[in-house]
């Protein structure tokens, strides 16, 4: 009267039908770690392993920039730190890892 009759539901899919579910779902996720890795991840690498190459690389002489703005030429290399003089006389003492990059000769007057 007041309830209809049920209406008998199929049967299950079968157990690879719930396995090609799960990796569709999963799918998505997997697609944008992908976009991820190569537009953000692997730049940042290349971009870590061409600085430690730079900054592996450095000689006397060489005119540098730092990550404060600083310009100098380097005076004195150590293992993990550097002088760079700034101005005649003048000599400052600095990590290797300030450098963040490395002039053409010349760029400094």
């Amino acid at each position: 009267m007041f309830i209809s009759s049920a209406i008998a539901q199929t049967a299950p899919a079968a157990a690879g039908g719930d396995m090609q579910s799960s990796l569709m779902g999963m799918l998505p996720l997997v697609l944008m770690f992908v976009v991820l890795y190569f537009v953000m991840i692997r730049p940042q690498m290349k971009k870590a392993k061409e600085h430690k190459a730079m900054i592996e690389a450095l000689a006397k002489g060489d005119e540098v920039a730092t990550a404060g703005g600083i310009l100098g030429k380097v005076t004195k290399l150590g293992d993990s730190f550097i002088d760079i003089e700034v101005a005649d006389g003048v000599e400052v003492h600095l990590q290797r890892s300030a450098v963040v990059q490395v002039l053409p000769k010349g760029s400094i007057k």
